[in-house]
């Protein structure tokens, strides 16, 4: 099936399952920290779930830069086997003190921030590593499957997080997550070194960050995509302090109800990343549509009565959220030269998660404020901005118009139509490659974005 077809490659299908094994674990701590901080450690406070979010999420925003061209120029595989063993660390640390009885707040937010400088590191080596492992016309599928394996994990991690957090306490919870990260350090360990695809890698010199800053402002392209997921990253994806704030104010239930609406999230999340994986390649048209669809489920969540359909109404938010981010992962990895893909998708998870600094703590101040509801209408807003702007800027760089053909038949009176393609143009879009000339992708994708 071509859903899976990456997973006929042997060093894809070893990272695959190691991935996913980990992500479970990641899974488990996170919901387990969150619970942690708003139940354990706070009389629920939905604020202090947010600063803890911004910590471990804000090293995205500065470290980005360096960590883009240190996944350029080094060995990605050595990389991975560095951060993912600091992170299993930090994981070991934070749990001997809270199953000790000694973790206090500011030891989670310590090591929030830990975590997030060890992940700003790991996240575009870990992003970029997969084209090592699969052709460049595998490479959508693969991305989409790497998401689809996050979403697997999203569901079986919270749950079990869940029923452990109220068992044991979320301090065992973290040590277990430290014995996951063997799976990905085992998995790296059987992938052979000459085995992976051979990719320019960045010159040694002054300015190579620079160099992937300008090949961005030369592709509006991914500019627009950048600015869409800006915004719905920022306000709409801070799924946990929404959940939380709804299962625990709203609702008043406890933290095995938290884990299992995360986990029922994930239902939606999984189906929306399989999705994307048996499409092909992605499509601009994609990415926003699916924006505008996350605003409108988003909000529905928002008026759910009660715990049974706020649950139904989150699959297809988790849905249309995973569509939209894998669409976008997907198109900006495939159309960036392989020698500006880590500085370039560093800047995309730069944006994805370090906007979150900003959102997660104005989401839990409106959610304190004026109730989970209303947080969660922050997300939905932020779903038809981002559609509206990559709406407006797809009919404005295509110059499309509305065309009325009154010897036509039916709904064919009207007819969406380029003035570039009426006049015999073509339309482009300009990447800028890595010396700095400009080159010309296919008049015929363009349009078919």
């Amino acid at each position: 099936m071509s859903t899976f077809k990456s997973l006929h490659i042997l060093n894809y299908r070893i990272w695959f399952l190691g991935a996913l094994v980990s992500n479970i674990g990641t899974w488990m701590q996170r919901t387990a920290q969150d619970w942690l901080v708003f139940d354990h450690l706070t009389d629920q406070d939905a604020g202090a779930m947010g600063i803890t979010m911004a910590l471990q999420l804000g090293p995205q925003l500065f470290l980005a830069p360096v960590a883009g061209l240190v996944a350029d120029r080094y060995s990605r595989k050595q990389l991975l086997i560095i951060t993912q063993s600091a992170m299993a660390l930090l994981s070991t640390g934070l749990g001997v003190l809270v199953v000790l009885g000694l973790g206090q707040l500011w030891h989670v937010y310590g090591f929030a921030l830990l975590l997030g400088m060890v992940s700003a590191l790991d996240a575009p080596v870990r992003q970029t590593f997969v084209s090592e492992l699969v052709r460049d016309d595998y490479l959508p599928n693969a991305v989409a499957l790497n998401s689809a394996s996050f979403n697997v994990a999203r569901m079986i991690g919270p749950a079990v997080a869940g029923i452990l957090t109220v068992a044991v306490g979320p301090g065992w919870v973290f040590l277990i997550n430290t014995a996951t990260f063997l799976a990905m350090l085992v998995s790296l360990w059987r992938i052979p070194t000459a085995s992976l695809r051979q990719l320019p890698r960045a010159a040694a010199g002054k300015g190579r960050i620079r160099e992937g800053l300008r090949y961005v402002r030369f592709r509006p392209d991914i500019v627009v995509v950048l600015v869409a997921v800006f915004i719905v990253g920022t306000l709409g994806l801070n799924f946990v302090l929404f959940i939380a704030a709804m299962v625990g104010t709203e609702f008043g239930l406890d933290a095995s109800a938290f884990g299992l609406m995360n986990s029922i999230m994930a239902i939606g999340s999984v189906t929306g990343a399989l999705l994307s994986a048996g499409r092909g390649k992605p499509r601009l048209r994609m990415i926003f549509g699916a924006a505008a669809a996350f605003g409108v489920t988003s909000g529905l969540a928002a008026l759910a009565p009660d715990y049974f359909w706020f649950g139904v109404a989150l699959v297809p938010v988790g849905l249309f959220a995973i569509t939209m981010m894998t669409s976008a992962n997907g198109y900006v990895q495939t159309t960036t030269d392989p020698v500006m893909r880590g500085r370039v998708m560093a800047l995309y998870m730069a944006i994805f998660m370090g906007g979150t600094p900003i959102g997660a703590p104005l989401v839990g101040w409106v959610a304190n404020v004026a109730g989970p509801r209303w947080s969660l209408s922050v997300a939905a807003a932020s779903g038809i901005t981002a559609a509206l702007i990559g709406m407006v800027w797809i009919i404005r760089a295509q110059q499309l118009r509305l065309t009325f053909n009154k010897r036509a038949r039916g709904l064919r009176y009207f007819r969406i139509v380029s003035h570039l393609e009426e006049s015999g143009g073509s339309v482009t879009h300009m990447g800028d490659t890595a010396n700095g000339a400009a080159q010309d992708q296919n008049p015929d994708d363009a349009v078919e974005r």
